[in-house]
C-alpha cells in the first residue's frame, strides 16, 4: 500500500490488524496516565489484534476531542502574517481521509471487542463516534465511503460511496440505536470524557441528534425522516444536556500526550493574530469574553491601558494581503491570540458539542417553528452558559469579568432578543452569538452555519466565493478511483471542485 495511511478502506485484514496494534503501541504511554492497570490487555495468541475496548475508547476520544485551528481562518476569527494561509484566503483543496484509520477503524474494533464481553455501552458510544465522524466527513466532501468503509478484514478494499442523504439518514438511525443501547449497568472504562457516566453520554447522543437535524435545515426530509418532526420528537421526549457539566468536552492534563492541542504551538507565539471581524463583534457589544480570546496590542500595553479597555484591542483584515496585516505589527496596533492558548498546557476543555451550542440549536428550532417554547429563553440560556464556561475554565477569570452582569448584557441593543422579529433577524442574532462562543471550539461548526444560513456575514475578498466543500484526497484517485469517479458524476457532474454545492446545501 506504499505509504498511504489515508486510504484505510483498502487495508487487507492482516494490515488492518497490524495498524490497530501499531496505533495502540504508539499511544500506549499516553494511556498510562488514564489507566494504571494495563494487565487487562487481551493477549490471545490466536488473535493478536484483540485489545481491551477501554484502551481503544481512550485512543479514539483523544483523537476526536481535539482543536482544529484551520476553521478559525476560514471563519474570520484569526489571521496569519507570515505567509498566505489557504484557509484565510478561501483557497483550500484536498482534505484527508485519515479519520478512517485513526478513528473509524479503531472504533469498529472497539465495538467488536465489546461484543465479546456483551458490553452495550461501548457499542452505544461507538455508534456515536461513528456518527460524529461520518457526519463531519460528509459535510467536508459530500458522498463518501460509509456502508462498506472499514471492512478491509472482510475483503472490501475499494468501498463504494454512499450518497450524502443516505449517510445523514443512517447516522440519525445509528444515534437512535445508541440512545436505545446506553444503560447504567454496563461499566465504561477508559472514558476520559465523562468518566464512565452513561447518562451524560445519553444526553450528548440525543443533543447531537438535534445538531445533525438543524444542520440539515435547508432540507425537509432526509431518508425516511421528516426533519422538523424528528427534531420535535427528540427535543420533547429524550434526555438532553442541561448545564455546562454535560458538555461533550475533553479536559486536558499537564502530562505527556495529554496537553491542550495548541500548547507550545510556535505559530501561535509568532505569527497568528486576531481578525478584526471577530474582535469588533465583542468591542461593539462591550463583551468581556474578548479579553479571554485576544491579547492587548503592543501599543496598548506600552501605554499602560487596562486589560479591560476595549480600545486596547485591534484585529487585522482577513481579506487583505498578509503583508498589510504584518504592517500592523510594526505599528503596534494588532492583537495576538491570548497567550493562554499556547502557554497553558491545560487551558480550557475542547468540545464537540456544548450545552451552550445545544441551547442555540433549540433557539433556532423555536424560531423556525419546529418546537414550541420561547426562542429568546433558549438564546438567553445559551449566552449565559457561554459566560459560565469561560468564567469557570479561564485562569484568573476575575480580571476579565469583574463587575460584569450577564443579565444586563442580555438587554443591550445589539444583544437583546425579540421573538416577534422576522425569522432572518432572529437567525442573525442566534448565529452571531453562537459564532462568538466558538473560538477554538466545535471544529468547523461556525463555517457550516454560515454556509447554510448566511450568518454571520463573513467578509470576503471581491471575486472570491466561500467554498462549499473540500476536494477528495489524492489517495482516493489512486486506490479507489472507479468508485470516486462514479460519486463525482452523480453529485457534481464529474467535477471535484470546492465550489460544487453538496446535497445538504441545495
Amino acid at each position: 500500500m506504499k505509504n498511504n495511511i489515508n486510504n484505510m478502506q483498502g487495508l487487507t485484514g492482516k494490515k488492518a490488524k497490524w495498524l490497530i496494534k501499531s496505533i495502540f503501541a504508539a499511544s500506549f504511554l499516553a494511556l498510562v496516565s488514564c489507566e494504571s492497570n494495563l494487565d487487562t490487555i487481551n493477549e490471545n495468541p490466536n488473535d493478536q489484534a484483540s485489545i481491551d475496548p477501554k484502551f481503544l475508547l481512550t485512543y479514539v476520544e483523544k483523537y476526536t476531542f481535539q482543536v482544529d485551528g484551520d476553521n478559525m481562518y476560514a471563519s474570520r476569527m484569526m489571521i496569519g502574517t507570515d505567509g498566505e494561509n489557504k484557509y484565510q484566503y478561501m483557497k483550500w483543496n484536498d482534505t484527508s481521509f485519515e479519520v478512517y484509520t485513526k478513528a473509524l477503524l479503531n472504533t469498529g474494533k472497539m465495538m467488536q471487542e465489546a461484543e465479546k464481553i456483551n458490553n452495550k455501552n461501548y457499542a452505544a458510544i461507538g455508534k456515536f463516534l461513528r456518527a460524529y465522524h461520518f457526519f463531519n466527513i460528509s459535510l467536508k466532501v459530500g458522498s463518501a465511503p460509509y456502508s462498506e468503509a472499514a471492512k478491509g478484514e472482510s475483503g472490501i478494499t475499494q468501498p463504494k460511496y454512499d450518497t450524502q442523504e443516505a449517510i445523514m439518514s443512517r447516522i440519525l438511525s445509528e444515534l437512535k440505536e445508541a440512545n436505545d443501547l446506553i444503560n447504567t449497568s454496563d461499566k465504561i472504562e477508559g472514558d476520559i470524557v465523562y468518566n464512565g457516566d452513561a447518562m451524560k453520554w445519553k444526553k450528548l447522543i440525543n443533543s447531537f441528534r438535534l445538531k445533525v437535524l438543524i444542520t440539515l435545515s435547508k432540507k425537509t426530509t432526509v431518508g425516511n425522516y421528516n426533519i422538523a418532526t424528528e427534531f420535535a420528537s427528540i427535543a420533547g421526549s429524550q434526555s438532553l444536556m442541561t448545564s455546562i457539566a454535560d458538555n461533550g468536552e475533553l479536559k486536558f492534563a499537564d502530562a505527556a500526550d495529554s496537553r491542550y492541542t495548541m500548547f507550545n504551538n510556535s505559530g501561535y507565539g509568532s505569527s497568528l493574530y486576531m481578525a478584526d471581524y471577530f474582535i469588533n463583534l465583542f468591542k461593539d457589544r462591550h463583551d468581556p469574553r474578548l479579553f479571554t480570546f485576544a491579547a492587548q496590542t503592543t501599543g496598548a500595553k506600552e501605554a499602560g491601558k487596562a486589560i479591560t479597555d476595549y480600545t486596547g484591542y485591534n484585529g487585522g483584515n482577513p481579506t487583505s494581503p498578509y503583508s498589510d496585516n504584518a504592517a500592523l505589527i510594526t505599528a503596534k496596533n494588532i492583537s495576538k491570540v491570548n497567550d493562554r492558548f499556547y502557554k497553558d498546557p491545560t487551558n480550557e476543555p475542547a468540545s464537540v458539542l456544548s450545552y451552550s451550542e445545544l441551547e442555540f440549536i433549540l433557539a433556532e428550532a423555536a424560531a423556525r417553528g419546529w418546537i414550541s417554547g420561547s426562542a429568546k429563553t433558549y438564546y438567553d440560556n445559551a449566552i449565559k452558559a457561554s459566560f459560565n464556561f469561560y468564567q469557570t475554565y479561564v485562569k484568573n477569570s476575575g480580571q476579565y469579568f469583574s463587575g460584569f452582569d450577564v443579565n444586563q448584557y442580555l438587554t443591550t441593543p445589539l444583544v437583546v432578543y425579540n421573538n416577534a422579529d422576522p425569522l432572518q433577524t432572529q437567525l442573525e442574532k442566534i448565529m452571531t452569538q453562537k459564532y462568538m462562543t466558538m473560538f477554538h471550539q466545535a471544529q468547523w461548526t461556525s463555517y457550516y452555519d454560515y454556509l447554510r444560513t448566511g450568518y454571520p456575514n463573513y467578509p470576503l475578498k471581491a471575486g472570491v466565493a466561500a467554498p462549499f466543500r473540500f476536494r477528495y484526497p489524492q489517495s482516493e484517485y489512486s486506490y479507489n478511483s472507479s468508485n470516486l469517479k462514479a460519486a463525482l458524476a452523480a453529485q457534481y457532474g464529474g467535477n471535484d471542485n470546492i465550489t460544487s454545492k453538496p446535497w445538504w446545501l441545495q
